[in-house]
This record gives structure tokens, C-alpha cells and sequence, in this order.
């Protein structure tokens, strides 16, 4: 007896592991991709070039603990754009210009002074961001074939990279391109994620004192070398201003229904629709049913991203410089390394095979960051100034703008001073951040940007019924026939007053506030404070040198 009731309820038990697995699946494969496409900026040559020179002049402490607070600064950051993109239908970019093109009081002014200047200076983040990419890459193609020119390594990533957007593009719409280039980005991240792993298990660090490192230590405030300048480039590596507009705009693709759009993609469908020039607080935004069924999931792929991947990727970075470097038969320490000089050290220390590995994950990083940096550029020219061409077209402007300067430092300059080149491109990005990440911020906290609408149940209006006027004898006609005018006119009223009511109803409704709360944007605008507080610092550090 106990036998025969024990079978059922192992069949049940197994039949909810299954549908709970089965779940898990699905929503798995539904709603991840945004977070890993997005955690792609958080180590991208240009974090190699920094991390390594930190770990090397540094050691352990105290970059791994800016490398953390950089961590968590970017998922508070990239959160708030996923949920811009998730509960509005509009990216970044697009926001930008409805919030100042078309100002009230003073729309040519606002434009020049604020619209124009700040499309600009989103610009210089994707070149930047661009230049390191295309550097990163070519140096990886370098190191694995030395008699391969610098500048023909930036021309071989440059065109891969445009032919793969040719035929994953994800600015399509939804389905098989999406997807496409996300588990191309996904299996690239992963490639970069497990050879880190083995270069660290063939490095043999001193874990105990890499954890420490995590902890805060006044060796932050050293000036010989600049502690400061080193954390502003970590911070501008880490927190990357193009992750921020991308991460809006994918978040507005619809990753629950299975229905393909038939014509424009989400980005022309943003920038032409009638509901995109009306202005906040007038337009609608996404039906609720889309923001219960995206914004959690989102979110979550997103925190679990950056956490999971970002973070470790760039503190293995550092972690593998101190321990080669800073803590070994490396270079002197106040000497910073770079990629090329860390590729000599890990295959005379460790070996030729994890040299290979080194390159080769350095490749991944970079191909990957070139493909998603050059969807972000399509998304800003897009949102901010409406640039009617191609997407294909428009990808190939913006890979030639960031093509040149590449092609004119590999030449010129050579891999000597291409380390200096990604550092600085990684302190421009930290001085461009604050400019963007305040429209953001500010956007999320706006309750007239972030409120959606939900219609309350409409209660149909009842009409008092009108007594009837029974027509007695009356000694005066005249009499009579005002009385039933004066009735008429009275029934005329009711019935407006009660359709007045049902209209009244249909019109008023209540509203969620997706909104940040307090604490959100406080810790938000404390970022955004530390981050100006510190590139004003570096720039001023900048000038005494």
C-alpha cells in the first residue's frame, strides 16, 4: 500500500521537475542575449590594455576593487537602460532628441547648444570604442602570424566584421537574425571566458592576496605611479557609453511572441512613427503585457551578465598581470605592460600554448566588440539625427570614420605606441560617459517619461429614466406644450450628462510608474557624481604632467 502511493507521487514529482526544467528553457532561450551582447563593452581590447597595465604597475591591490565598483556601477547603469528601452518601445538615442529637439521655449538654441554637441560627443565614444576594437583585434591577428602587417590585421577585422552584419543583421527585427547574432556573440564571449580560465589555472596566481584585492586600500590615493588616472581608465574601459544605447535598443524587441515583423525594422519603426514625434508624457508606451512578460527577465539577464562574465573576464585580465608581471620575472614594475609585451611573457613563462590562447582570446574580444560598437553606431546616428540611409551603408561610414585614424596609427606609429593609444581611448570614453549617462538617468527618473497606462474597467454609465407625461385635460394649450418642452429639454440634458459621464470613464485611467524610487536615483547620481569628480581629476592630472 505505501509502495503503490509512493509511485504517484514520485510520477508527479518527476513530471514537475520536467515542466520545471522545461520552463527554465524556455525563458532561457527567450530572454538571454541582451545581457551577454551588452557585457561584450565591459571587456573589450581596450579593458586588456588597461587591466593589464594596472595589474602590471599595481598589482593585485587596489585595482581589483575599482575593477568591482566599476562592476557594479555598470549594472546599475545598464539596468536603468533596459528598462528605458523595455517600458518605453524607444532607445537612448531617440530620447535624446525628443527631449531636446523640439524645446519649448527655446528648440534652435536647446539643438546647438545641448542636442548637437552631445550627438557629437556620442560619436567620439563610438570611435573610440571603434579604435580600440579595431587595434585589439589586429594585434591578436599579429601575434598569431608575426609576419602579418599591423595595418593589415585592422583591415582584416574591419571587413569580417561588415560581412557578418550582412548576414545577421539584427536590426532586421526579431527571429532567426537576432538570434543569429546573438549566439555568435554568446559562443564568442565564452571562448574569451574559457581561455581565461586556462591561462589562470597555467598562471598559478596568489589567490589569497587576489581576493584581498577586492578590498579598498589607500594605495588608491598613491601618485607614483598614478593610482587615479589608472582607476579613471578602468572606469572609462568598464563602463562603456555605446553599451548604454545599445542595451536600450535591443531591450525594445519583442522576445515573447513569434509573429515577424513583414516590413521596417524596430530601428526605422522608432524613428518614422507618428508616436515618436509627440512628446513625453502625450505618447503612449509599451502595453503592460510586454513589460510584465520582458522587464523582469531582462533585467535579471542583464545583472547575471555582468556579474557572471564581465566582472571575472576583467579581473582575470588584471589577475594574470600581477601575477606575471607585477608578481614575477616580468617587466620592472613601474613600467606598464602591454598586450604585445604580455603575449612575449606568457609564452616564455607559461608556454606556447597558452600564448595561442591568449591571442586567439584576444581576437574573440575584439571581434566581438567591433560587431556590437558598430550596431551602436547605427542606433545613435539613427536616434539622435534620423540618417536616412542604408543600415548597411551606414555601417560602412561608420567602420571607414574609425578605419582611418587605425590605419594612420598602425602605420605610423607602430605597436609601440599602441598601448598608449587604447589608454587614452579608454580615458576619452570615461570623460564622454557623464554626458550621456545623465540623460539617462534623468529620463528613468522622470515619472511623466517612465508611467504606463492601464485602463480602468469601464462602468456603463445608467441613465435616470424620465417620467413619463401623461396628457391630462388642461384648460390652457399653451400651458401644456411648454411643460413638455421643458421636459424634452430636461430628458436632452440627462442623456448628454450621462454619455459626458461614459466618455469621462473611457478617458481617465490609472497609470504604473516604472520610474526609479528614491534610492535607485540617488545611487545613480552618486555614480554620476564619482565619475565626473574623477575624470575631472585625470584631465587636471592631465595638465600638471
Amino acid at each position: 500500500m505505501a509502495l503503490s502511493q509512493s509511485q504517484p507521487y514520485s510520477s508527479r514529482a518527476a513530471r514537475s521537475l520536467r515542466l520545471g526544467a522545461a520552463t527554465l528553457l524556455h525563458h532561457l532561450k527567450r530572454h538571454v542575449g541582451v545581457g551577454i551582447i551588452c557585457s561584450v563593452a565591459y571587456f573589450d581590447p581596450g579593458n586588456w590594455s588597461v587591466d593589464l597595465q594596472a595589474g602590471s604597475s599595481f598589482g593585485y591591490r587596489p585595482m581589483l576593487f575599482v575593477i568591482l565598483m566599476a562592476g557594479l556601477g555598470a549594472i546599475v547603469l545598464q539596468t536603468l537602460a533596459y528598462k528605458l528601452g523595455c517600458v518605453t518601445g524607444l532607445d537612448l538615442a531617440t530620447h535624446c532628441r525628443l527631449l531636446f529637439h523640439n524645446h519649448p521655449r527655446h528648440p534652435r538654441l536647446v539643438r546647438r547648444l545641448v542636442l548637437y554637441p552631445l550627438y557629437i560627443l556620442s560619436e567620439i565614444a563610438i570611435i573610440s570604442t571603434d579604435l580600440a576594437e579595431l587595434l585589439g583585434s589586429a594585434i591578436g591577428f599579429c601575434l598569431l602570424f608575426p609576419k602579418l602587417p599591423l595595418w593589415a590585421g585592422v583591415v582584416l577585422t574591419a571587413a569580417d566584421v561588415l560581412i557578418f552584419l550582412a548576414f545577421s543583421d539584427p536590426s532586421r527585427g526579431q527571429g532567426r537574425p537576432v538570434r543569429l547574432f546573438e549566439y555568435t556573440i554568446i559562443a564568442l564571449v565564452f571562448c574569451v571566458f574559457g581561455s581565461f580560465v586556462a591561462l589562470l589555472i597555467k598562471a598559478k596566481p596568489n589567490w589569497s592576496q587576489a581576493f584581498l584585492g577586492y578590498l579598498p586600500d589607500k594605495a588608491l590615493f598613491q601618485s607614483d605611479p598614478d593610482a587615479v588616472y589608472a582607476a579613471v581608465g578602468i572606469l572609462g574601459a568598464t563602463v562603456m557609453p555605446h553599451a548604454l544605447f545599445l542595451g536600450s535598443s535591443l531591450a525594445t524587441q519583442d522576445r515573447v511572441s513569434d509573429a515577424q515583423p513583414l516590413s521596417e525594422n524596430y530601428l526605422h519603426r522608432a524613428a518614422s512613427s507618428v508616436d515618436y514625434r509627440s512628446k513625453h508624457g502625450e505618447r503612449e508606451n509599451r502595453p503592460l503585457t510586454f513589460i510584465n512578460q520582458h522587464l523582469s527577465h531582462g533585467v535579471v539577464d542583464v545583472v547575471t551578465s555582468l556579474i557572471a562574465l564581465a566582472v571575472p573576464i576583467n579581473s582575470a585580465i588584471l589577475i594574470l598581470a600581477a601575477a606575471v608581471f607585477f608578481n614575477g620575472a616580468g617587466q620592472n614594475r613601474n613600467t606598464p605592460a602591454g598586450l604585445f609585451d604580455a603575449y612575449d611573457l606568457i609564452k616564455a613563462r607559461i608556454g606556447d600554448a597558452a600564448a595561442v590562447i591568449f591571442a586567439l582570446a584576444l581576437i574573440c574580444a575584439g571581434q566581438t566588440s567591433s560587431i556590437t560598437v558598430t550596431l551602436a553606431g547605427q542606433i545613435v546616428s539613427e536616434g539622435f539625427i534620423e540618417w536616412k540611409v542604408s543600415p548597411f551603408l551606414r555601417r560602412i561610414i561608420t567602420r571607414c570614420i574609425s578605419l582611418v585614424p587605425s590605419m594612420v596609427v598602425s602605420i605610423a606609429v607602430g605597436r609601440d605606441g599602441i598601448n598608449t593609444l587604447l589608454v587614452a581611448s579608454q580615458v576619452i570614453l570615461s570623460v564622454v560617459l557623464p554626458f550621456v549617462a545623465f540623460p539617462l538617468i534623468y529620463l528613468t527618473s522622470a515619472e511623466v517619461v517612465m508611467r504606463v497606462w492601464k485602463p480602468q474597467e469601464i462602468i456603463e454609465a445608467e441613465v435616470a429614466p424620465i417620467p413619463e407625461l401623461t396628457q391630462e385635460p388642461h384648460e390652457n394649450q399653451v400651458d401644456l406644450d411648454a411643460v413638455k418642452v421643458e421636459a424634452e429639454h430636461m430628458e436632452i440634458s440627462t442623456i448628454k450628462v450621462a454619455e459626458q459621464d461614459k466618455v469621462d470613464r473611457m478617458v481617465r485611467k490609472e497609470y504604473l510608474d516604472y520610474s526609479n524610487g528614491r534610492f535607485t536615483a540617488a545611487l545613480a547620481y552618486v555614480i554620476w557624481c564619482i565619475v565626473l569628480v574623477a575624470n575631472a581629476y585625470a584631465i587636471v592630472m592631465l595638465f600638471l604632467r
